[in-house]
């Protein structure tokens, strides 16, 4: 099953945000291509649901909020943040 993974541009920020801070930027990048992996081939079955259709992912040192849409075989990634501390 593939999706297409879409990455809100605030999400993009964050992301980008936390790569320029990071200590390790190889752990961040890794961590941002197993995500977009994950969601592209079973976005379901990352992560944990949170309210209605939203869920949070985790792959250290990243984790995200993310909505899947079935019938249009997308997920939107709304929100990035790192590992243990609110997205």
């Amino acid at each position: 099953m593939n999706f297409k993974v879409l990455w809100r541009p605030s999400a993009l920020n964050a992301l980008a945000d936390i790569w320029t801070n990071a200590s390790d930027k190889n752990a961040v990048t890794r961590a941002s291509n197993t995500l977009d992996r994950r969601l592209a081939t079973n976005p379901l079955d990352l992560g944990e649901s949170r309210d209605g259709n939203e869920r949070i992912g985790f792959e250290p040192p990243l984790q995200i909020l993310f909505r899947v849409d079935v019938a249009e075989r997308t997920a939107h990634v709304t929100a990035v943040g790192v590992f243990g501390s609110p997205p």
